[in-house]
């Protein structure tokens, strides 16, 4: 019987950025601030079941016991699966959030409007696809609720492709959150640590916007890529590394001499994670 065995190496200790110590602490509406009740609750938080929580995206303060989130002025990304609790003119959305989200009709916003039409012949009979759609934050509700919108045909119903559920505090807040991987994939890095991978489609026409929806097989070589990189999202959290392009992209890199199930053993993945660490620190130096 043929067995499967690593020996032990000395690895080299990589030094952690100090910079990752002083860094701000962000949150998205529904992480969890603390759960010391000695301090006071200030603008853009609430409690849930004795913990402070965010309720609004952005940097938290603390002035003496007060405790409150300043909103950041940036679009915030995420992954939404539409639910089946439909109301007159819009969806529930489940965003990973305490709460379900609201997308309103009103606020879908695309040209020739087809999406706005098949989601009222939905509605008019009682249920939703329970597709899932990148969308913007538009708004936040008084009890923490998110009002969703969606701007361009960029914003339409998700294709084939795997999601990832992780926490949102790995996500690193970028200006974009679409990216063409050069391994062959694409993947959408929610700010609710809900990631989309996705083949890379073709090229599309301009008016597209980067909406791409294909029900076509999508061939063995995608999906080991795509498997790959879920594996590698799966192992840089794991190891609470910050989860961006460039990380995931030194990751897949960094796996590439390993099988795709092999990526999740632990002495395997430790061993990726940190030639990924090293590759990052390189580039800041």
């Amino acid at each position: 019987m043929a067995a499967d065995m690593r020996l032990p190496r000395v690895r080299k200790t990589l030094s952690v950025s100090e910079s990752a110590s002083h860094r701000r602490d962000l949150v998205v509406p529904g992480d969890i601030i603390t759960s010391d009740t000695g301090f006071m609750r200030g603008h853009g938080t609430y409690v849930d079941d004795d913990k402070l929580t965010a309720s609004v995206a952005g940097e938290v303060q603390r002035v003496d016991k007060l405790i409150c989130v300043r909103p950041l002025k940036t679009r915030w990304v995420m992954i939404c699966i539409l639910n089946t609790g439909v109301q007159q003119k819009r969806w529930k959305v489940e965003t990973n959030s305490r709460l379900d989200s609201v997308l309103l009709l009103s606020s879908v916003n695309l040209p020739g409007g087809e999406l706005v039409r098949e989601a009222e012949e939905e509605i008019s009979r009682g249920r939703a696809d329970h597709e899932r759609i990148p969308a913007e934050v538009q708004s936040v509700f008084s009890d923490g609720a998110l009002s969703l919108h969606t701007r361009s045909l960029k914003y339409g119903k998700l294709g084939q492709g795997v999601l990832v559920q992780l926490s949102p505090s790995l996500v690193k807040r970028q200006k974009t959150h679409f990216h063409n991987l050069p391994c062959g994939a694409s993947v959408i890095l929610g700010n609710n640590g809900f990631v989309w991978l996705y083949p890379t489609p073709g090229q599309q026409e301009e008016e597209a916007g980067g909406f791409y929806t294909s029900l076509e097989p999508v061939s063995l070589a995608d999906r080991e890529v795509i498997s790959r990189l879920r594996n590698c999202l799966l192992a840089l959290a794991a190891h609470k590394v910050l989860l961006f392009d460039t990380s995931l992209l030194y990751c897949y890199e960094s796996s590439l001499q390993h099988q795709v199930k092999d990526i999740l053993k632990p002495e395997v993945m430790e061993e990726i994670v940190m030639l990924t660490q090293q590759k990052l620190l390189e580039q800041e130096g």
